[in-house]
Formats: C-alpha cells, sequence, structure tokens
C-alpha cells in the first residue's frame, strides 16, 4: 500500500472515530434522559401511592370491621346509670369509659360507629345519664342529644361551711331543682344520711365539702348522702378508726379538732402547728379561747376577731367561756383538716395570732410573753391598715 493510501486510511479512521464518539454522545444523552424519566416515573407512582392508600385507607380499614366484627349490643337499652367523660377524651377513651359502665359492649364497637359520624367530634367532658346495654349506635345517638343526656349538673359546698349554711347553699342551687324545705326535712331525718356511728345524729361536720354531679333523679336525701359518704371515703383513707386504737385521737375529736383549725387559719401549712396549739392547751388544761368557736355561737362567720360582749355569750361553743372541745364540729372540715388534726406538728406552742392579715401569716408562741410580741406585732399592723382590723 502507497503512502497516499495509509493517508487516506488513517484520516478515514480519525473520521470514523469522530463520528463514533457523536454516537455514543447521543446515546449517553439518551441514556441519562430515559434515567431520569425512569426516577420521575417512579416517583409519581410512589406518590400515586401513597395518596391512594390515604385515601383508601377508611374504605380498607371499613372492609376489615366488616371482616372482624367488634361485640355489641342491640336496641336502645334499659334502667339507668351515668358516666363521667374526662376532659380532652379520646373516641377511644369515651367508647373506654361506655364500656366499663356496660352501656356498650365494647369500646371498638363505638369507636367504629362514631368514627362514621363527624358529630361524635362534638362530644364534650360532662356528665351522661346513659343506659345499659345499648347498641354503640344508640349510645352515640344519646350521646349527641343534649336533652336526653348531657348533665353536668353540678352542686359545689365550699369548705368551711356550717351546717346551716351548706343547707341553704343546696336549697338554694338552681342545679339541684330541690322543692322548698326539703333540705331541712332531710336533715330532721339523720339516720337516712348515712352518717358515722360517732356523729352523734348530727350532719355537722359530715357534709364533705366538694362539687358534686347529680343524676336527674337526685332528692335531698341523696345529695347529703353523696356528701357524707364522701366524708366515710375520707375517713377509711386516712385510717382514722386504726390511728384511734393505737392511741391517737379519736375520729370524734378529731372531726371537731379539724373544723377549728380550719376557721382559724386558711394557710394549709400552718394547719398542723394550730391542730399542735389546740392540743397542747388541751394536755394544759387550758381554755382553748378560740375565737372561731365565738363566732359559730353569734353566726358571725368570716370574721377575724370577737368583741368582748361575744366572748361572754353562755354557750358550750363558747371556748373562752368553757374548757375542753365544743359539743361539736363548727363545719365540715377537708381531707387536710382532717388530716392536720390526725397528725399535728411537733412542737410546744400554746398561742398563735395573725402578723398580717392580707397574706394570713400567724406567728406561734411557746410562752406569753412571746405572745404578746407576736400581738404587737399584730396591732402594728392594724395601725397602718386602718379599718382592716
Amino acid at each position: 500500500m502507497d503512502e497516499d493510501s495509509d493517508l487516506n486510511d488513517d484520516l478515514g479512521l480519525r473520521a470514523m472515530s469522530r463520528a463514533d464518539r457523536r454516537a455514543e454522545s447521543r446515546k449517553l444523552r439518551a441514556r441519562k434522559s430515559r434515567g431520569c424519566l425512569a426516577v420521575v416515573i417512579s416517583m409519581a407512582v410512589v406518590a400515586a401511592l401513597v395518596v391512594g392508600a390515604v385515601l383508601g385507607f377508611g374504605r380498607i380499614r371499613d372492609k376489615v370491621d366488616g371482616i372482624f366484627a367488634a361485640p355489641d349490643y342491640t336496641g336502645p337499652g334499659s334502667g339507668s346509670v351515668t358516666v363521667e367523660i374526662a376532659k380532652n377524651s379520646t373516641t377511644k377513651g369515651i367508647g373506654e369509659a361506655l364500656e366499663a359502665k356496660d352501656v356498650v359492649k365494647s369500646a371498638k364497637a363505638f369507636e367504629r360507629v362514631a368514627r362514621k359520624d363527624s358529630q361524635s367530634l362534638s362530644i364534650q367532658a360532662g356528665t351522661y345519664t346513659m343506659r345499659k346495654k345499648m347498641s354503640a349506635e344508640a349510645a352515640l345517638a344519646l350521646m349527641l342529644d343534649p336533652k336526653s343526656s348531657i348533665q353536668v349538673r353540678r352542686v359545689s359546698i365550699p369548705a368551711g361551711k356550717t351546717l346551716k349554711q351548706a343547707a341553704a347553699l343546696l336549697q338554694a342551687s338552681k342545679a339541684a331543682k330541690l322543692p322548698a324545705g326539703s333540705v331541712a326535712a332531710a336533715l330532721e331525718k339523720p339516720s337516712s344520711l348515712g352518717l358515722p356511728s360517732y356523729s352523734h345524729g348530727s350532719a355537722e361536720g359530715f357534709l364533705y365539702p366538694g362539687t358534686y354531679d347529680l343524676p336527674k333523679n337526685a332528692t335531698a336525701t341523696s345529695i347529703l348522702r353523696q356528701m357524707t359518704m364522701e366524708y366515710t371515703k375520707a375517713a377509711i383513707e386516712l385510717d382514722m378508726q386504726r390511728i384511734a386504737q393505737a392511741g391517737g385521737p379519736d375520729p370524734w375529736t378529731a372531726v371537731r379538732v379539724a373544723s377549728i383549725v380550719g376557721a382559724e387559719t386558711n394557710r394549709k401549712a400552718d394547719y398542723p402547728k394550730v391542730s399542735r396549739v389546740i392540743y397542747n392547751r388541751l394536755n394544759a388544761g387550758m381554755r382553748l379561747q378560740m375565737d372561731s368557736t365565738v363566732h359559730y355561737v353569734a353566726g358571725r362567720d368570716g370574721k377575724v376577731f370577737t368583741s368582748k360582749e361575744a366572748r361572754e355569750y353562755d354557750s358550750p361553743y363558747n371556748t373562752y367561756k368553757y374548757e375542753g372541745l365544743p359539743p361539736g364540729p363548727i363545719n365540715s372540715p377537708t381531707r387536710e383538716l382532717l388530716q392536720a388534726a390526725l397528725h399535728p406538728a411537733k412542737g410546744s406552742w400554746l398561742y398563735f395570732t395573725l402578723v398580717d392579715l392580707d397574706t394570713g401569716e400567724t406567728a406561734f408562741a411557746s410562752s406569753l410573753a412571746e405572745h404578746q410580741t407576736n400581738v404587737n406585732k399584730l396591732q402594728a399592723w392594724c395601725r397602718a391598715h386602718k379599718g382592716r382590723c
């Protein structure tokens, strides 16, 4: 082969190489394009599957529910039972509350029915009057009907109220809707109120303060029984009988002491200290000289000090005039007050007095001289706050 031929062949090969390279480049771009397209298509497919799963989940779940049916009663149910629905309860939580009271056969049945009705999301916390052994559908319908179900009939008796005051609040309660004179009539039959054996036949001290949910058929007697039952529950939890058997104060003494403590101070931290002062004075044979017991006789609730005339009232409740505890409680104490009466603080105090009426700060003393120093502090406060004492 001559030189010209060799040169032409070489140029031809080079030309082919450039062409091949361009071809390969086109193929590579094509492969990249197909790859990107595949990724886009794959992402679209995944997105479609996700959307389909979300949209189809309810239908799939309904089919599964159909296969695995939850136990359910049939019909509207019968009888009456109250169910408390707590705040922020989920549909599942509501179903569980209903199941616990045998309103529905299973929480799952109620949950499935509620899931199909968006109104179920409007169910609010409160007390509901339901029937037993209802179908889940009937239970939901009743809960959504405020005329038939939602009660939230509540009556509140604050701490520190005397029997007379508590009775007046209960009688006047719009929620209780009691016939005129029914509370007084019920109190005249103490044997029907569930009072403890040591109550001496009086509800004074045993109408436990608190907020009570009332069923539709509530009567004066049934409400008063609710209150005395709460006292009994607190007494059991505080183990009052065992404490008495172990040498501690008996329940009757504890209730009377607790009622005085609650009327003398509103600072929980001081409850055990005031309780100790009372026991120390009793053990020393001193008169209690508690203004609160004089106020009870005079009917001047909420006052701080007593007058000289009031301290001369001739009543066994006047602890300025008579030794020992008064013959009965002067109000219904709370659990914390009962706890303080059962477990007084350790100390030798015989006196206490307010030194700041705004904060309720109370000073305790073991001697009369020390007590007088504290009284001087109170008098100084009163001078700085004219008209307050």
